[in-house]
């Protein structure tokens, strides 16, 4: 699943890109899920109309939502587990599981893509943004909002939970996924399981210091494209922080630190990857 940086490298390459466009028109295809990654629009044409003639003023991104603004309406995109947003020409050959395309009238499509069809894309009145639910309790983005020392410290003391489990709640930290948080917990030199209220102030702070740099050095390399492959950036290029793991998907390999072999541990239904002697 696309986590904070490879969705704020998508919504920085639209901003370059699509910013002054104006909407030719939509298309949602007549394919067996598109109904589905429109789901919160009973009929097609409903989606449609809502975007055609309509100029692109902004894009903004909440957690791993991105916001397009067009003259008092947001395209809303969320990406799931496999979407893809693709810019291409209108010539270029459609790939299997596209739902939605946009036409712009200068030439050019962007286009939403998505196998597993847990994302999706809607229409709402600017006034009514704060009307949708996921978007209501997002807690802070690490690269948007200053996350204070004094409230980062705060926090872990009142919450009382496992350090992994708090950096993927959407309501403390948002976009952080298995990848990222594997990686920052590394970083900063501390288990999964390590209780939050525990913590040094020397820890706190490491662990502090490694989510503001993980996430930035994953958006220098655009992110990151697991095994899977199925995060794409908005020309179709993989991204490349995947040469940059230090733990995650790498179990029985050495560590990048010590040279102990990278154990996986099974948490909360989830793989979870750690050094044994470099995280404690």
């Amino acid at each position: 699943m696309p986590e904070l940086p490879e969705v704020e490298v998508i919504r920085r390459d639209l901003e370059k890109e699509i910013v002054g466009k104006k909407i030719k028109k939509v298309e949602v295809r007549n394919t067996k899920n598109a109904m589905r990654a429109i789901r919160r629009h009973k009929r097609r044409k409903e989606f449609e109309d809502a975007l055609a003639g309509l100029k692109i003023t902004k894009i903004d991104r909440r957690g791993k939502y991105i916001l397009t603004h067009l003259n008092g309406k947001i395209l809303v995109s969320h990406l799931g587990m496999s979407g893809q947003l693709s810019l291409t020409k209108a010539s270029a050959p459609q790939e299997n599981h596209t739902h939605v395309v946009i036409h712009f009238t200068i030439g050019g499509q962007l286009r939403f893509v998505d196998p597993r069809t847990f994302g999706e894309m809607f229409v709402t009145e600017k006034g009514e943004l704060g009307e949708v639910k996921e978007l209501q309790n997002l807690g802070i983005d690490p690269l948007e909002q200053a996350l204070t020392w004094q409230y980062f410290s705060k926090t872990l003391e009142e919450k009382k939970t496992k350090l992994k489990a708090l950096l993927m709640d959407q309501k403390f930290i948002c976009g952080l996924g298995n990848i990222y948080s594997d990686e920052i917990l590394f970083a900063a030199g501390l288990r999964f399981d390590h209780p939050s209220n525990e913590l040094s102030s020397q820890e706190v702070r490491r662990l502090y210091r490694a989510i503001q740099e993980i996430l930035q050095e994953a958006i220098r390399f655009r992110g990151t494209s697991a095994d899977d492959e199925q995060y794409k950036d908005l020309y179709g290029a993989l991204g490349e922080f995947q040469t940059q793991l230090k733990v995650y998907q790498r179990e029985g390999q050495p560590c990048r630190r010590c040279r102990t072999p990278v154990e996986r541990a099974r948490w909360s239904n989830r793989s979870t990857f750690f050094c044994p002697q470099c995280q404690v």
